[in-house]
């Protein structure tokens, strides 16, 4: 598989992670040193993999379950070597997120190093 075919699964298995509140899909697409930082209602969030991964299984019934249609969607990419920076927008919780993740690719996998996060507005 070809490095942004690789970077685009990882992606999609982080999409897919709070899509199921799975946090073993989190584990997958995240590096065990990443860390997920942002604002919410002016308030500083940061996160490390452990506590996202149980942060996102605690949504429970899970937006699968609930029928909702999974929105994300991969704004840019750019690869340099073994590291990749993507902005990514996705819908999660009633928001609509713009995140800004790098990606390192270690023993052949890639995985998301660092996300940042911005909360855009409400999701209608």
């Amino acid at each position: 598989m070809n490095d942004e075919k690789a970077i685009k699964t990882t992606i999609q298995t982080y999409f897919d992670s709070m899509n199921e509140s799975n946090a073993d899909k989190v584990h997958d697409a995240f590096h065990p040193h990443a860390r997920i930082t942002g604002y919410i209602d002016n308030e500083l969030h940061a996160m490390t993999v452990a506590e996202f991964a149980d942060f996102v299984a605690s949504q429970q019934p899970s937006a699968k379950e609930n029928g909702e249609t999974l929105f994300g969607e991969i704004v840019s990419l750019d690869i340099a070597g073994e590291t990749a920076i993507a902005r990514v927008r996705d819908d999660y919780l009633g928001l609509r997120f713009l995140d800004s993740i790098s990606l390192l690719k270690s023993d052949g996998k890639w995985s998301i190093y660092n996300k940042l996060f911005h909360v855009e507005g409400h999701v209608d």
